[in-house]
């Protein structure tokens, strides 16, 4: 028999977070959340729960843990989207339909009594969050920013009466370290910037870009993104925490701007190097040595992989070539700083503006991830 046990204690709340790390803890291609980031993110200090309500649930079969999710309802965005969805997000289970089953009740029942009409994940409390279930590519290591999970997983959620709600699809691409950055590329983006008199614009100092366009990166993210899948526009609580947050970790070199001439931030590219070994190397925690791994991934010994963390364009630029200015700048520095492929982070599959940015690299699709819905009765 399955017992459910609602995350009241601290201690509860630290098994809820690491039951993750320890079902996946021998498996290559498994990437470990970081147990501290982990921690605001379930707390009153996430930003989200302004418009957020959630709880947290474990599953015990014969006295041990086997299954862990989170029930959330992001008002904002059935709002925006006029839906009554509770959604479903870190979700992991054995391989037992016992435990997947008694999870998923309870996360409807949850709803339910909150007058929720749908069911929906897996999803976290915003898009910043990890979400969609991993359908293709389980042996391709995951990412710091993506869900990994088993392949059975798919099977007990379509079981259970899930439906899908959309796909998300990952890229990987080779760096042109041999033939440089693509004539055509380079042809389009100088046309681009002329035609628009756009500017590129770098910085070194952390503070600075804050400064200048910490609240506009962000901005420009909502505008590009408003129109997409469940998406819930950041809240100036929220910009004010990512700005705080991520900003001062990113080696700005790999971070691109553009702006109009009068210096308005038109579209932004971020990436920053694979963090995935060095989070298996962490075990998912900072302490005691976690730090010294992450840092040295960072500033050290960098990985040959890049995460293209976010690329997003003002929706009156789009579809004008702009996109190709962000790798137009790009490029050169991941050439010369040495790095082999650049993977990007989940797409909506039917995204084809994002997809056509692409089509200057030797790429493959190589995950596949979903998020499902069905009706609560």
């Amino acid at each position: 028999m399955v017992t459910i046990k609602k995350v009241e204690t601290k201690n509860d709340l630290k098994k809820f977070i690491r039951f993750n790390y320890e079902l996946y803890k021998n498996n290559p291609y498994s990437v470990p959340d970081l147990y501290e980031d982990m921690l605001t993110t379930f707390s009153d200090k996430n930003a989200a729960m302004e418009f957020c309500e959630a709880a947290y649930f474990l599953a015990y079969k014969d006295g041990k843990l086997v299954g862990r999710v989170a029930a959330i309802i992001n008002h904002k965005a059935n709002k925006t989207w006029n839906l009554n969805n509770v959604r479903f997000g870190w979700i992991d289970f054995i391989d037992d339909k016992e435990v997947s089953k008694a999870l998923i009740d309870t996360v409807e029942a949850w709803g339910k009594e909150k007058g929720m009409t749908t069911i929906q994940g897996p999803l976290g409390f915003t898009d910043m969050d990890a979400e969609g279930m991993l359908i293709e590519g389980f042996e391709e290591l995951s990412t710091m920013a993506t869900i990994y999970n088993y392949p059975y997983y798919q099977q007990h959620i379509e079981n259970l009466g899930f439906e899908k709600d959309a796909d998300w699809i990952e890229m990987i691409m080779t760096v042109p370290k041999e033939t440089g950055i693509p004539e055509r590329l380079s042809r389009i983006a100088e046309i681009v910037m002329k035609k628009y008199d756009l500017r590129i614009k770098k910085y070194t100092s952390a503070k600075k870009i804050a400064k200048d366009y910490g609240q506009e990166i962000f901005q420009v993210i909502n505008e590009a993104f408003k129109p997409l899948f469940g998406y819930s526009e950041l809240s100036q609580k929220q910009i004010d925490q990512y700005v705080r947050m991520y900003l001062p970790v990113l080696d700005l070199k790999l971070v691109s701007l553009i702006t109009e001439a009068n210096g308005r931030l038109v579209a932004v590219g971020i990436s920053m190097p694979s963090m995935s070994r060095a989070l298996q190397k962490a075990k998912g925690k900072l302490t005691p040595l976690g730090w010294w791994h992450l840092l040295k991934a960072l500033k050290i010994k960098k990985p040959k992989i890049l995460d293209l963390m976010l690329v997003g364009v003002l929706p009156e630029y789009q579809s004008k070539g702009v996109n190709s200015i962000l790798f137009y700048d790009l490029l050169p520095i991941y050439i010369s700083e040495g790095y082999d492929y650049v993977e990007t982070n989940p797409e909506l599959e039917e995204n084809s503006k994002v997809q056509q940015q692409w089509i200057y690299f030797e790429r493959r699709q190589h995950k596949r991830r979903r998020c499902y819905k069905k009706e609560i009765k």
